[in-house]
């Protein structure tokens, strides 16, 4: 795909996404694999749930995870931790994990717009939808705000976009329509639910492009994102990963303060804030680098499974 996001398959680190030099006052550094966590760390004395973003935190670079990563996930299960997945990708996207989800088999895609069932191959058991009207506002708010803005629609079966959209080569069989056309029901092939609405920009740079996009219309739609290119990722206002984590931890009775948090871009935030322990990825923005409690090896150091190691460790 020529716009990779969390939602893709490929989010490589740029000067938008940077390797960290160095540790935030308030971030734990990073500590060598097999090393046990210093009494100072952030770590919670016995979490029951641990919520990670795939691409650029879970995932390596080449979207593989690693054996090292495969047995903390496992060791995690049998020690009573539920794991959710909490990423951008839509539900289809999902085969590269589907395999590592245990007891449960439940995954946040979406940035939070839709729960599934990934040993049911997916199923959607949650939708938090854009209202085409709300979708809309914001495909003509931000055609104002930055001329040249091609725009995608997800849908809850599938993708569909507009002629100078960046094609999605996991999608080659998508419908190609403008915004106005696929946001009509009345239209082939746009019945369903709306998960989410993309917005790409050629000119832009990526944080430059998501300031002026929630200056447009962010009272209208939760507006973020988590590609090293200026591609905006918007949902129905108040959807976010931290809303629907939320949502499925209060129906399991768990607080936020028993959830340890991994992330690396700026659609990780909410959710690193809500979780009562947050981990950034040693290659995470510089804005969640601030914002997390922790601070970790990069993904493909297997830095969220040497923090689980650690929370193993000391139970």
């Amino acid at each position: 795909m020529t716009s990779p996001t969390d939602d893709s398959p490929a989010a490589p680190a740029t000067a938008e996404t940077p390797a960290a030099t160095e540790t935030p006052a308030t971030a734990e550094a990073p500590k060598a694999p097999g090393t046990a966590a210093s009494p100072g760390s952030p770590l919670p004395a016995r979490p029951r749930l641990i919520a990670t973003d795939l691409d650029g935190t879970l995932l390596r670079d080449d979207k593989s995870v690693s054996d090292r990563t495969t047995a903390a996930l496992k060791n995690a299960e049998e020690a009573g931790i539920e794991v959710f997945f909490v990423t951008g990708r839509p539900a289809r996207w999902m085969d590269v994990v589907s395999e590592h989800v245990h007891g449960h088999g439940l995954a946040i895609c979406a940035n939070g717009a839709a729960v599934v069932d990934l040993h049911a191959g997916g199923e959607l058991l949650r939708v938090r939808d854009l209202d085409r009207e709300t979708g809309l506002y914001v495909v003509q708010a931000l055609r104002d705000a930055a001329p040249g803005t091609a725009f995608a629609v997800e849908m809850a079966h599938g993708i569909r976009y507009e002629p100078t959209y960046p094609p999605f080569l996991e999608d080659p069989g998508a419908t190609v329509a403008t915004a106005e056309e696929i946001f009509d029901e009345a239209y082939e092939d746009s019945a369903g639910p709306v998960i989410k609405l993309l917005a790409h920009h050629p000119g832009l740079t990526p944080d430059a492009f998501l300031t002026l996009a929630r200056t447009a219309a962010g009272d209208r739609a939760t507006i973020t994102r988590s590609s090293p290119t200026a591609l905006l990722e918007i949902s129905a206002l108040g959807v976010s990963k931290a809303s629907t984590l939320a949502l499925c931890c209060a129906e399991r009775g768990i607080s936020s303060d028993e959830v340890v948090a991994f992330g690396d871009m700026p659609n990780d935030l909410e959710m690193l804030a809500w979780a009562g322990t947050s981990y950034a990825m040693g290659n995470a923005h510089p804005d969640v680098l601030a914002a997390a409690s922790g601070r970790t090896a990069t993904n493909n150091e297997d830095g969220v499974a040497i923090v689980i190691e650690q929370i193993l460790a000391r139970i």
